[in-house]
Protein backbone atom coordinates (compact mmCIF):
# COMPACT_ATOMS: atom_id res chain seq x y z
CA UNK A 1 0.00 0.00 0.00
CA UNK A 2 3.03 2.43 1.23
CA UNK A 3 4.77 1.75 -2.43
CA UNK A 4 1.32 2.41 -4.02
CA UNK A 5 1.36 5.99 -2.09
CA UNK A 6 4.62 6.68 -3.02
CA UNK A 7 4.48 5.73 -7.17
CA UNK A 8 1.49 7.96 -7.52
CA UNK A 9 2.82 10.89 -5.54
CA UNK A 10 5.81 10.78 -7.73
CA UNK A 11 3.49 10.42 -10.97
CA UNK A 12 1.10 13.82 -9.30
CA UNK A 13 4.84 15.26 -9.20
CA UNK A 14 6.15 14.68 -12.63
CA UNK A 15 2.81 15.39 -14.38
CA UNK A 16 2.55 18.88 -12.30
CA UNK A 17 6.55 19.74 -13.63
CA UNK A 18 5.25 18.87 -17.33
CA UNK A 19 2.59 20.81 -17.13
CA UNK A 20 4.12 23.53 -15.31
CA UNK A 21 7.15 23.52 -18.27
CA UNK A 22 4.40 23.96 -21.00
CA UNK A 23 2.98 26.87 -19.53
CA UNK A 24 6.06 28.84 -18.23
CA UNK A 25 6.31 29.83 -22.24
CA UNK A 26 3.03 30.84 -23.18
CA UNK A 27 2.03 35.00 -23.02
CA UNK A 28 -0.90 35.45 -20.60
CA UNK A 29 -2.05 38.53 -18.48
CA UNK A 30 0.68 37.02 -15.43
CA UNK A 31 3.17 36.62 -17.48
CA UNK A 32 2.67 40.30 -19.00
CA UNK A 33 2.33 41.39 -15.64
CA UNK A 34 5.69 39.90 -14.03
CA UNK A 35 7.36 41.30 -17.25
CA UNK A 36 6.26 44.52 -16.38
CA UNK A 37 7.04 44.60 -12.94
CA UNK A 38 10.03 43.20 -13.56
CA UNK A 39 10.70 45.91 -16.29
CA UNK A 40 10.01 48.93 -13.81
CA UNK A 41 12.55 47.18 -11.02
CA UNK A 42 15.62 46.84 -13.96
CA UNK A 43 15.58 49.14 -16.06
CA UNK A 44 18.06 51.79 -14.42
CA UNK A 45 20.09 48.33 -15.43
CA UNK A 46 20.13 49.35 -19.31
CA UNK A 47 22.80 52.45 -18.54
CA UNK A 48 25.85 50.57 -17.40
CA UNK A 49 24.60 47.70 -20.27
CA UNK A 50 24.85 50.43 -23.08
CA UNK A 51 28.17 52.23 -21.94
CA UNK A 52 29.86 48.65 -21.35
CA UNK A 53 27.88 47.40 -25.02
CA UNK A 54 28.79 50.41 -26.45
CA UNK A 55 33.20 50.85 -25.27
CA UNK A 56 32.97 46.85 -26.25
CA UNK A 57 31.83 47.38 -29.54
CA UNK A 58 33.88 50.98 -30.28
CA UNK A 59 36.30 52.32 -27.67
CA UNK A 60 35.63 53.88 -24.26
CA UNK A 61 35.41 57.14 -25.26
CA UNK A 62 32.33 56.10 -27.06
CA UNK A 63 30.88 54.06 -24.71
CA UNK A 64 31.33 56.76 -22.39
CA UNK A 65 29.37 59.32 -24.86
CA UNK A 66 27.23 57.06 -26.89
CA UNK A 67 26.77 54.29 -24.73
CA UNK A 68 25.95 56.79 -22.11
CA UNK A 69 23.33 58.62 -23.80
CA UNK A 70 21.83 55.63 -25.14
CA UNK A 71 21.59 53.76 -21.92
CA UNK A 72 19.44 57.16 -20.92
CA UNK A 73 17.19 56.60 -23.37
CA UNK A 74 16.75 52.88 -22.89
CA UNK A 75 16.21 53.11 -19.35
CA UNK A 76 13.59 55.58 -19.66
CA UNK A 77 12.01 52.98 -22.62
CA UNK A 78 12.41 50.15 -20.84
CA UNK A 79 10.89 51.76 -17.64
CA UNK A 80 7.89 53.25 -19.15
CA UNK A 81 7.17 49.46 -20.99
CA UNK A 82 7.15 47.95 -17.69
CA UNK A 83 4.53 50.90 -16.15
CA UNK A 84 3.00 50.35 -19.58
CA UNK A 85 2.59 46.74 -19.31
CA UNK A 86 1.88 46.69 -15.80
CA UNK A 87 -1.27 49.02 -16.13
CA UNK A 88 -2.69 46.92 -19.08
CA UNK A 89 -1.43 43.54 -18.23
CA UNK A 90 -5.24 42.49 -17.93
CA UNK A 91 -5.79 43.16 -21.17
CA UNK A 92 -4.51 41.29 -24.52
CA UNK A 93 -2.86 43.99 -26.33
CA UNK A 94 -0.82 44.14 -28.14
CA UNK A 95 -2.37 41.02 -29.25
CA UNK A 96 -1.50 37.77 -27.97
CA UNK A 97 0.11 39.16 -24.67
CA UNK A 98 2.95 39.81 -26.69
CA UNK A 99 6.22 42.21 -25.13
CA UNK A 100 5.62 45.57 -25.83
CA UNK A 101 9.86 45.57 -26.37
CA UNK A 102 12.38 43.64 -27.68
CA UNK A 103 14.34 41.60 -25.73
CA UNK A 104 11.81 41.42 -23.26
CA UNK A 105 13.59 41.73 -20.13
CA UNK A 106 17.07 43.61 -19.93
CA UNK A 107 19.35 40.30 -19.16
CA UNK A 108 17.40 39.01 -22.64
CA UNK A 109 19.61 38.68 -25.50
Amino acid sequence: MQRMVKILFIAVIVITMLGMNTQSYAQDPARKLGRGLVNIVTGWIELPRNIYDTAVEENVLTGITVGLTKGVGMTVVRTAAGVYETVTFPFPIPENYQPVLEPEFVFSE
